[in-house]
């Protein structure tokens, strides 16, 4: 490599950085990168940065989930190497396995419930139906008490007192 190659490469890392190496893909097509960790023209050293090309998604449609756990966690830098397609697969029959136990346990465990529940071992759980809201004047009751009726053009300012005769002021 001559001088000014090499010199032009070193500039062009200097004031740019290095750009995206590709990494890797997962099953969904999604594509990852990284930017290896560089110095800049000013001598600040620039981080390891992360990323991926989602097929399908916008950044702001991404959830839980959308992509898988190994390079979710390759791209929160929980790991240091990318993951392999074999470990992928591996950890996908091990989902898929447990998936299958805990739809089995779960069955096991409602036929469990119900024959409880039939020897009565276990009270039946029981259902409620609230109305209304506990801090309502007619919570509790049946129906709620009639409208008030307006007394605004017979009211008369310090004439209200309190139903019981009795007055906070004391």
């Amino acid at each position: 490599m001559s001088v000014v190659a090499r010199f032009v490469r070193t500039l062009r890392l200097r004031l740019f950085g290095p750009g995206q190496e590709h990494v890797g893909a997962d099953s969904l097509g999604n594509k990852y990168y990284r930017v290896p960790e560089h110095r800049t023209w000013a001598g600040q050293t620039i981080p390891e940065r992360r990323g991926l090309d989602a097929v399908n998604l916008e950044p702001f449609q991404y959830e839980v989930g959308t992509i898988p756990a190994e390079w979710e966690a390759w791209l929160r830098k929980k790991r240091k190497d990318p993951p392999t397609i074999e470990e992928i697969l591996k950890n996908e029959k091990y989902r898929g396995e447990m998936q299958l136990k805990i739809k089995d346990v779960s069955e096991k465990d409602k036929l469990l419930q119900a024959k409880e529940y039939k020897e009565g071992l276990v009270a039946e759980p029981v259902s409620t139906q609230i109305k209304g809201h506990a801090s309502a004047h007619y919570y509790g009751k049946n129906q709620p008490s009639q409208d008030p009726t307006s007394i605004a053009n017979t009211f008369q300012p310090g004439s209200w007192m309190p139903p019981d005769g009795s007055s906070h002021n004391k």
